[in-house]
């Protein structure tokens, strides 16, 4: 039978526990798989600093040699700080499920109880899973421009945090029976126009601008007149033939994917109506993260996630098992979004 002593070794540390963590595997989020999409940023604090510098490119007026010449204006600057969030779940592992775990003749005390350990941790439905799809939920929240807890209130509001207007809705117009030639391509040079001037000059090599799409609006948008006639006489006229759900459309100057988010298409989801636009590009977005609240993480780079074993010392009969995540993710340029709906 298993004893509860076996929780007191090093491989139940805090340390270790987190080592262990990082390395079990999990299903990754769409947003969380993009490369170079949110820069990591380790902060020894909770909270973060944020400079917000006004930089304004201005026309030179002709002057004549000799004369006085004009001023460059100082840009302006402000900075504040913004407390990351933290994130925690347990799981308690009690005695008496742990009674007869070890089969005779099988692996160790140990390695049983610890194996039950980690599928509780990084199993497909573990507590890692669960901070991963909420680290998801908040990264699609960060791509509108906006930080969203779990019961989808608003933590930050990066619009308004940074006192820019959030961009209006952009109707795509695809239900429409008879529309104008081209009109998909003119609303795409529209998003792009609008993204490329919210960026500023903050473009680099393999800049895309990637769209995600409700399943109504990708729908419409893969269906419409226009958007099918460009496979037309192509080698690729062959898709029009198979399913496309989830599938990633190249269409004006845009990356248009239909999101897939949780099974229930509402926890963690874009609405069937909507499609959200964002710039691929280093330096739109940070994920800020704070050490652990514990005396073993103290002014250490903080880390994605943590994960801890609390056991009962009055009566030895449980263990929880717990991990902790303090994320602040951050949109840079909130002026570089833009959304759309299908009609």
């Amino acid at each position: 039978m298993a004893t509860l002593d076996i929780f007191r070794q090093d491989a139940f540390s805090m340390i270790s526990m987190t080592e262990a963590v990082e390395k079990a595997p999990y299903k990754p989020g769409f947003l969380g798989s993009i490369p170079d999409l949110i820069v990591p940023k380790p902060v020894r604090t909770e909270s973060v600093a944020i400079e917000e510098r006004e930089g304004v490119l201005s026309v030179i007026q002709t002057s004549e040699r000799g004369a006085p010449l004009a001023q460059r204006g100082t840009e302006r600057r402000k900075v504040r700080d913004f407390r990351t969030v933290r994130i925690a779940k347990g799981d308690r592992l009690t005695a008496s499920e742990l009674q007869n775990i070890r089969a005779f003749g099988s692996e160790s005390e140990f390695m049983q109880v610890q194996d039950e350990v980690m599928r509780r941790l990084g199993g497909p439905t573990g507590l890692r899973a669960e901070v991963e799809l909420t680290h998801e939920h908040m990264r699609l929240g960060m791509v509108q421009g906006k930080m969203l807890d779990a019961d989808g209130s608003v933590i930050y509001d990066w619009f308004q945090e940074f006192g820019i207007p959030e961009p209006a809705e952009i109707d795509f117009d695809l239900d429409n029976a008879s529309p104008e030639p081209g009109v998909v391509r003119k609303k795409c040079t529209q998003v792009v126009r609008a993204v490329m001037r919210g960026l500023g000059g903050v473009v680099a090599p393999g800049f895309q601008i990637i769209a995600l799409c409700g399943d109504a609006f990708w729908d419409d948008l893969t269906a419409h007149s226009e958007v099918r006639e460009t496979y037309l006489n192509q080698q690729e006229a062959a898709d029009l033939r198979q399913g496309n759900a989830f599938g990633v459309l190249n269409y004006g100057g845009i990356t248009f994917i239909n999101y897939r988010g949780t099974d229930d298409n509402s926890k963690v989801a874009v609405g069937a109506d909507k499609c959200r636009f964002f710039p691929s590009v280093p330096g739109v977005f940070e994920m800020a993260m704070a050490p652990a609240e514990t005396f073993d993480f103290v002014n250490t780079p903080g880390q994605s996630v943590y994960s801890m074993i609390v056991w009962d010392k009055d009566r030895n009969a449980w263990v929880d098992i717990e991990v902790y995540s303090y994320p602040l993710f951050i949109c840079k340029r909130p002026a570089a979004l833009q959304r759309a709906k299908r009609t």
